[in-house]
């Protein structure tokens, strides 16, 4: 169920809230298992062949976290035994799903075979609940967490806001909250500031991130296909899916935090103005950043991180780079994309290295040096970007060809003229996108300042949410007018 859709607006939601709050005065035993069941029904609703899927995994990591929370003080060799059977059940079974078609056609390729197998489909969302499952055993074998009430463990892995597309979240962020009474009633600041940044994510997707997709749909699309764009095209493509990735997924994670912020639930935000950063690092840190943290925490780290000198640091940096592109998709070219971040970063690192700490500072607070590390970071970014969007290795490599020596020859801009798109209206939606993505006053902070306000002034608050809401609804029936669904770019991995 898409958090566009006006079955999700008009139906789904207002039918959980007042559950949730309903069953909630009574026993937040009942509530818990309410919104659990609304978070089944949300998934089954999209994909209802693989609900039994998730149920499984549900139930065997419940199992797996249990003997892993029993036997850990005093059989601690038993308790790594359960994890590892774990880490390798989640893993087969997500490569299985995410990688099985991958093997076969690269194997076919590399023996001129054909098979003839039937396509394995992949289930929506199981790279997310995967991972957030991963995590929770790991904690638990750390004696970070622990969970004795299957249904609570289930609406930890369920949740819906988080389901399909993240954030990644751990059991000790969710679960405390949902053993607080107070959760449990309703606070018409919370639901109002939820409105509000709701709202802000569906303007996010529904206007910006699917206004500009057709400008970088047209020219990618045409690369796949072996059409060589122009310098302008290639460019415009750059920028235009380098904005539309951005404005699609940080929407759905503003969608996502303002569903939470109405059951009483704080989701961690998953972007902050990643564009405005000034080192490849820091684009990790306000990227994606639950991702980036489970990259960090559960891979990067127990590889050794940076504890065992420079060199195995660029290796175990590669590493997880190469293992994060590769868990987006089942595509050489998110693996190419991955190993272009790891390249950017052990890049960084060494070059912070040979600075010094103390030329690194000086540097740091001047202006020009800034302004160059942040254009650099950006174009970085933007070019890794197109092996991300490509479907082929050779469409990428079209668009990067295309940004230094596009052909000029022909019709002018014929892959945009084409889809009847036009040069003029493309450099205004990615001109005015631009200066809002690297605005510094982003969603997060308007929606923490929305609910202050709203807590100091109640008065406002039947106001705000009556404009927020007519926002809401002006755009689900902008979106049902459509004549195609556009779902969130993220449910593809």
């Amino acid at each position: 169920m898409l958090f566009t859709s006006a079955a999700f607006v008009l139906l789904f939601l207002p039918i959980t809230l007042t559950g949730f709050y309903v069953f909630g005065r009574r026993s937040p035993d009942a509530a818990a298992a309410w919104l659990c069941a609304a978070s089944f029904l949300f998934y089954g609703y999209w994909m209802p062949a693989f609900t039994l899927l998730l149920i499984a995994s549900i139930g065997l990591n419940f199992f797996l976290g249990l003997r892993i929370t029993t036997v850990r003080l005093h059989r601690p060799h038993a308790a790594w035994q359960w994890l590892m059977l774990g880490l390798v059940v989640n893993l087969l079974l997500l490569g299985y799903f995410k990688y099985f078609n991958f093997f076969v056609n690269n194997l076919e390729a590399a023996t001129g075979t054909q098979w003839h197998l039937a396509e394995v489909l992949l289930p929506i969302g199981i790279s997310f609940y995967t991972f957030t499952q991963i995590a929770y055993l790991v904690d638990a074998y750390q004696g970070k967490v622990g969970e004795t009430r299957l249904v609570h463990y289930g609406l930890f892995v369920t949740y819906f806001p988080h389901l399909i597309a993240g954030p990644i979240i751990h059991h000790a962020q969710m679960m405390p909250q949902f053993a607080r009474p107070d959760v449990y009633r309703w606070d018409a600041v919370r639901v109002t500031s939820g409105l509000v940044i709701f709202a802000l994510g569906l303007v996010k997707k529904v206007v910006f991130a699917d206004g500009i997709s057709p400008y970088a749909d047209a020219v990618f699309d045409s690369a796949d296909h072996g059409l060589a764009p122009t310098t302008q095209e290639a460019w415009i493509a750059m920028v235009a899916y380098t904005l539309q990735l951005y404005f699609d997924f940080s929407g759905y994670s503003d969608m996502a935090v303002g569903l939470s912020w109405m059951f009483n639930i704080r989701l961690p935000f998953n972007f902050d103005s990643p564009y405005r950063s000034l080192s490849i690092s820091e684009f990790w840190r306000r990227w994606h950043m639950s991702l980036s943290a489970f990259l960090r925490d559960y891979l990067y780290v127990p590889l050794g991180g940076n504890r065992r000198g420079s060199l195995r640091r660029y290796v175990n940096l590669a590493t997880t780079m190469l293992l994060g592109g590769l868990w987006h998709g089942a595509n050489w070219t998110f693996v190419f994309w991955g190993g272009l971040h790891g390249l950017y970063l052990m890049v960084n690192h060494a070059f912070r290295a040979a600075l010094g700490p103390s030329l690194h500072r000086r540097l740091d607070r001047c202006v020009s040096f800034s302004v160059a590390s942040w254009a650099l970071t950006l174009l970085a970014v933007m070019v890794a970007w197109v092996f991300f969007r490509a479907q082929t290795f050779g469409g990428a490599l079209l668009i990067v060809e295309g940004l230094w020596c596009g052909k000029r020859t022909g019709q002018s801009n014929a892959l945009l003229w084409n889809a009847g798109l036009h040069l003029d209206s493309a450099l205004v939606w990615c001109g005015a996108l631009g200066l809002l993505a690297l605005l510094p006053t982003n969603s997060n902070a308007i929606g923490l300042r929305a609910m202050q306000s709203l807590a100091r002034r109640r008065g406002l608050i039947a106001c705000t949410a009556g404009a927020a809401l007519t926002c809401i609804l002006m755009l689900v029936l902008v979106n049902a007018t459509r004549d195609s669904v556009s779902a969130f770019i993220y449910f593809n991995f």
